[in-house]
């Protein structure tokens, strides 16, 4: 990285490339950038994608810092108050992330009475700031369905229905395959496993451990245990962290 910053260096000062401040018509684009990189470090300190630790807390400060500098910057930009909102009120769960020994303890289970409710009581004040400034976006609707998490006393209170249908505007102005999935899980609580595996399988996420995750789920939930075993194996072959690895197994080791 240190060789590749000599380079980039040595080139701007050669092709004398002037420093720019951007003018106005081009931080749209920019902020879209800066928004998915710093939700980007965030993911990787909230899962880390390899390790022995689930967590990597400097990343997770580190990139709430940068989100409220945003918000402190761009103060009506919809986006970044989403996509803040979003970051707290996940990472108000993170102390209920994990039990004493370092298992992972998924959200279903958790015990809420450990979340950070300062936490989440100012991520829901900024999905209220947004729902008035009424320009919808993809950081504000997972942040909304964040906030619905965060009002359930419990998993079982849980408003599925209104989950699935924010995923469901969710994929109308920004459509992927993850977006997909977490709406199929979401149906698996409203509609039923059957259903929910029906969406599942439509989709072309063979190299993504949380697909098979789902998957295994769903397939346990139906009493397919030998399916749900086999998926199972697939989420732990492409999962590098630790402490999710030990999950899975634990998973299979119950369907075996």
């Amino acid at each position: 990285m240190a060789q590749r910053l000599v380079r980039a260096k040595g080139k701007i000062r050669d092709a004398g490339i002037p420093y720019r401040v951007p003018s106005e018509a081009d931080l749209p684009d920019r902020l879209r950038a800066v928004l998915a990189v710093v939700y980007l470090v965030f993911n990787e300190g909230y899962t880390a994608s390899s390790g022995e630790q689930l967590v990597r807390s400097d990343l997770c400060s580190e990139a709430v810092r940068l989100g409220r500098l945003l918000v402190e910057l761009m103060p009506d930009e919809p986006e970044a108050l989403g996509l803040l909102a979003l970051m707290l009120l996940i990472e108000a769960r993170r102390p209920a992330r994990t039990t004493e020994r370092g298992e992972l303890v998924v959200l279903a289970d958790q015990d809420r009475s450990r979340w950070d409710h300062s936490l989440i009581e100012e991520g829901q004040a900024l999905v209220r700031r947004c729902l008035r400034l009424n320009r919808p976006g993809p950081y504000q609707i997972q942040a909304a369905i964040n906030a619905v998490h965060s009002d359930a006393a419990s998993a079982a209170q849980t408003d599925w229905a209104q989950i699935v249908q924010l995923y469901e505007q969710l994929m109308s102005i920004a459509p992927s395959p993850v977006a997909a999935l977490n709406r199929a899980a979401a149906v698996a609580e409203t509609d039923g496993p059957a259903t929910a595996l029906s969406l599942v399988d439509q989709l072309d996420l063979m190299e993504y451990r949380v697909f098979h995750a789902v998957r295994a789920g769903l397939l346990r939930r139906l009493g397919r245990k030998v399916e749900a075993a086999r998926a199972y194996d697939e989420a732990i072959r492409l999962t590098e962290n630790a402490v999710e690895r030990e999950f899975l197994s634990r998973q299979c080791g119950a369907v075996a």
